[in-house]
């Protein structure tokens, strides 16, 4: 393949995931002839500053890649603006981009995947972003892509003329947004992601994601995924931001299919976004029912 798309890698204060991450990447087909270019942000407490020296030695000894560029933030930007501020930057550059953060493993076919899906899908304007993980959903009667409303983050990319759109303002999205975008924008109330902006506004959180998903959703644009994941977060060990879970954790290993079979119709796939509506129903029975479960045995102790 030619002219592939850069990687760009957003690291911070978790050495083992860090380099669980780049090992993958390093077996990925297409990885020697890709550049990487490493974002790596500055420590916001003295205490995360040692794990932070020890990213940055790890990746300053990176290769097999075609070419390795790191750019040390030299004040803690925060997760999401040191995303905004790279994505933006590399794809204004090239054009396109692929985007994994420290806690992403791939399949050795997730660079293939996402270049082809890139080429595929380029000219198909209604299309905005290729997502590298799928939910944990059976994948009869789907293709080996499907695309869908919902944006995915776990190693993902996307084009600078979709990019050019994103905007992060929670004022803006709460005016115009109506009950029956908020509805539809959260999987007919399956789940509950616009919360998440108004956490933003009202700073308990700072996250990027949600308004990169919401600026896809006011340009109806749709999210190219696979059936199968090609990616597998190891995050939810309860160390970062991400909160200890299996409820994301898929019994099928990550797709060693080289070759996908793109789709030409780009309209959202009916069975894939009903299997994902079950999973978020099914997930929070399960979390009732531990919760339940704990409080019987507390009961029980007492």
């Amino acid at each position: 393949m030619k002219n592939l798309s850069p990687i760009v890698f957003f690291v911070y204060n978790r050495p083992w995931h860090t380099q669980q991450t780049i090992e993958a990447l390093q077996k990925n087909e297409l990885a020697n002839e890709s550049d990487l270019i490493i974002y790596s942000d500055e420590a916001k407490t003295e205490n995360e500053q040692e794990n932070v020296d020890k990213v940055r030695l790890y990746i300053n000894k990176i290769n097999k890649f075609r070419k390795v560029t790191i750019i040390k933030r030299e004040k803690n930007w925060g997760l999401a603006n040191n995303i905004i501020d790279g994505v933006t930057k590399v794809v204004d550059q090239y054009g396109k981009i692929i985007v994994i953060e420290d806690d992403i493993v791939t399949s050795p076919y997730f660079l293939k995947y996402m270049n082809e899906a890139l080429d595929f899908y380029k000219d198909k304007n209604k299309v905005w972003h290729i997502s590298g993980w799928n939910y944990p959903i059976a994948t009869n009667e789907l293709s080996d892509v499907f695309l869908w409303r919902v944006m995915n983050c776990w190693g993902w990319a996307t084009w600078k003329d979709r990019w050019n759109f994103f905007e992060k303002d929670s004022d803006r999205v709460i005016k115009d947004f109506s009950k029956q975008d908020i509805k539809k924008f959260n999987l007919d109330d399956s789940e509950n992601f616009f919360k998440q902006v108004s956490w933003n506004k009202e700073k308990r959180i700072n996250s990027w994601a949600v308004y990169w998903g919401i600026t896809i959703f006011k340009k109806n644009g749709l999210c190219l995924n696979p059936a199968q994941s090609f990616v597998e977060n190891i995050g939810f060990d309860g160390i970062g931001t991400s909160p200890a879970t299996d409820m994301f954790k898929s019994e099928r290993n990550i797709s060693l299919i080289r070759k996908i079979n793109f789709i030409s119709d780009i309209s959202e796939n009916q069975i894939a976004v009903s299997r994902i509506k079950s999973f978020f129903k099914d997930s929070k029975k399960s979390i009732f029912q531990r919760i339940i479960n704990r409080i019987k045995r507390i009961t029980r102790l007492k």
